[in-house]
This record gives structure tokens, C-alpha cells and sequence, in this order.
């Protein structure tokens, strides 16, 4: 029966073999997360005000423990990103791999709290951590990767089931996936003109806008 209640970390779901998880709901959640760290963190760089930072650090790491410890359908960020995304068709995923993404961003936020809010320190310790947070969060919400989870397959690439966009199974990619060499020249195209936008109007456009009443 232990065992039972050991695997149950996510929820049974008719047709799969093995706990899932609604890939729409983390992924909003990670959304949610990442919009308000990343204001916290702006107004900690531009501001000097670590108030909101400290604030969002112990909501994070109290989620996780949730999350981990108790159950992710209990953990209030997920439970918003549930009523936000609760009209949309679930989309499954394999709950290991998701917990031990998790226990990635538990052990950051728990480092970020003793840190910032418990011993009110700064460092580059403390910078790294924070941007590796904000990392991770881009790229499940941005891109549906999560980075926690292709570690998680590196270590049991065996146990990984059921993974986001089924990247857990080999196949070869379908043509629509495919970039072909114009694309990419397109690619490079844009990084020129970057550059040269670069080259001919920095000092332009370093320049502050001024009131649009005042033009006239």
C-alpha cells in the first residue's frame, strides 16, 4: 500500500499507465510565476527595492513545498492556472519528471529565501540563482520545454513517459517541423539587419523620448 501511495504523485488518468499532470496547468502556472519574478526583479535592478522580490521568493518556495510534499493539485499557483486554463482540452504529461523539475526549483527558491529574505544578503550567489529561475520559467511558459524535465531524462531516460510535444519518443521530425536553407538565411538576414540597425541608429534611438504635445 506505501508503494500505492508513493505513485500517486500526480493524478490517474483513464488510458494512461502512470500519474500525469495537465501540462496546460504547469505551464500557466510557470506563466504566473515568471510575469511576477520578473517584475520583482526589474524593480530590484532599476529601483533598488527588493521588497516585492522577497515577497514573490516566499510564495515560490512555499508552492513548491506544496507541490512536492503535499500535492501539486493543492498548490495555490496551480490552482489559479487551473481556473485560467480550465476551458482549454487537458494535455498530459508524465508526473515524475515534473516533481523532479520541481524539487530543481524548491532547492533554488529555498537557497534565494535563506539568502535574501532570512539573512537579507546580496551576491552573485543570490543574481545566478534568480536568473536561473527566470530562465527555466521562459523557456516551460515560452517554448513548453522544461528544462528540469530534460535532466530528469539525462539520469532515467527508461522511466520518462508521456513528455511535453512527446520529445520522450524518438521519431523523425514531420516536414512542417522542418527549416530549409532559405529559412535559415532568413535568419542570419535578420541578425544583419540587428547589427546594422545597431551600427547606424544607437546614438538615435539612445536618445529619451520627449512629450508628443511638445513636438507641436
Amino acid at each position: 500500500m506505501s508503494t500505492s501511495k508513493k505513485a500517486q504523485f500526480g493524478e490517474q488518468v483513464a488510458g494512461y499507465n502512470i500519474p500525469v499532470l495537465n501540462e496546460r496547468e504547469v505551464r500557466a502556472g510557470a506563466g504566473i510565476l515568471f510575469l511576477f519574478m520578473f517584475i520583482a526583479i526589474t524593480r530590484a535592478i532599476t529601483m533598488t527595492d527588493f521588497t516585492m522580490l522577497k515577497y514573490m521568493v516566499s510564495i515560490f518556495l512555499v508552492d513548491f513545498i506544496i507541490r512536492i510534499f503535499i500535492s501539486p493539485k493543492h498548490a495555490p499557483i496551480l490552482i489559479l492556472a487551473r481556473f485560467i486554463v480550465r476551458k482549454q482540452t487537458p494535455e498530459y504529461v508524465g508526473a515524475q519528471q515534473k516533481k523532479f523539475a520541481w524539487i530543481i526549483g524548491l532547492v533554488l527558491s529555498a537557497t534565494i529565501f535563506v539568502l535574501l529574505s532570512v539573512m537579507n544578503t546580496l551576491s552573485i550567489v543570490t543574481g545566478l540563482i534568480c536568473l536561473i529561475c527566470l530562465l527555466f520559467l521562459f523557456f516551460e511558459t515560452a517554448f513548453g520545454i522544461c528544462i528540469g524535465c530534460k535532466m530528469y531524462g539525462i539520469f532515467n531516460k527508461d522511466k520518462a513517459q508521456y513528455c511535453p510535444g512527446e520529445v520522450c519518443e524518438l521519431k523523425d521530425r514531420q516536414e512542417i517541423q522542418k527549416i530549409n536553407k532559405l529559412q535559415w538565411g532568413i535568419l542570419v538576414g535578420m541578425v544583419g539587419y540587428i547589427v546594422l540597425l545597431v551600427f547606424l541608429f544607437n546614438d538615435h534611438f539612445a536618445i529619451t523620448p520627449m512629450d508628443l504635445l511638445d513636438k507641436f
